[in-house]
This record gives C-alpha cells, sequence and structure tokens, in this order.
C-alpha cells in the first residue's frame, strides 16, 4: 500500500511542477476588457463638458490645476481627490464643479469605473 501512495504523490508532484512552468507556446495573451470606460472614449467629454471652463489649460476661478490632458485629469484622481470632489453631496463647499450642482450619478459612475479600469487612455 505504501508503494501505491508514493506512486500518487510521484504523479500528482508531476501534475503541480508541469502546471509551475510557463511555457510561451501555451499562455494566453492578456485581451483587453472590450467593454473598460477609456479618457478617450468616455472621460474627456465629461472632464471638457464640466471642468475646462475653470480647469483650462491656464485654470482660473481659482482652479488649482488645468485638466486638459489624459495625464492631468489621470493625476487629478490618482493624487487629487478628484473622483472624491464630484462624488460630494450638494451643499458641500468642496464640491465639484465648484457651486454645483452635482453631476449626475451616471456620470460619477462612469469616472468610477474608468479608474477601476485601470485608467486606460484608449
Amino acid at each position: 500500500m505504501k508503494l501505491k501512495n508514493l506512486f500518487s504523490l510521484l504523479v500528482f508532484s508531476g501534475f503541480l511542477m508541469a502546471c509551475s512552468n510557463d511555457n510561451p507556446d501555451t499562455l494566453m495573451e492578456d485581451i483587453p476588457n472590450e467593454n473598460a470606460v477609456t479618457y478617450k472614449q468616455n472621460v474627456k467629454s465629461i472632464i471638457d463638458n464640466n471642468c475646462i471652463s475653470c480647469h483650462a489649460a491656464t485654470p482660473v476661478n481659482g482652479a488649482p490645476m488645468s485638466l486638459v490632458t489624459y495625464a492631468q485629469v489621470k493625476n487629478a484622481i490618482q493624487n487629487r481627490g478628484l473622483l472624491n470632489r464630484i462624488s460630494l453631496n450638494n451643499g458641500n463647499s468642496l464640491l465639484m464643479p465648484q457651486g454645483g450642482p452635482r453631476l449626475p450619478q451616471t456620470t460619477i459612475d462612469i469616472v468610477a469605473q474608468w479608474q477601476q479600469d485601470g485608467l486606460l487612455e484608449e
């Protein structure tokens, strides 16, 4: 009986070893999510329609930064709390766009999904 158990163990170990070796011919490529939210297709128009009046190439009305390019908007999401600012409730003095009203939840959800999808440009 011990010989049978040893044989089973060796077969199972061989199976595990075979699974741990990455054969480039059998690996699957990363397939992009066709439904992913991207800056150019989904987010740029939101920014252009709601933010650029203050966050232009040269910011006005006290805006601290420009939101004209993909890199600027991505940085604002990652480092400046843009998603939090647009998600605040009406009446909060930090709500963006400044002075409100709050963006529709579906619009905020697009920006949130963009972040979850990896802040893709295209």
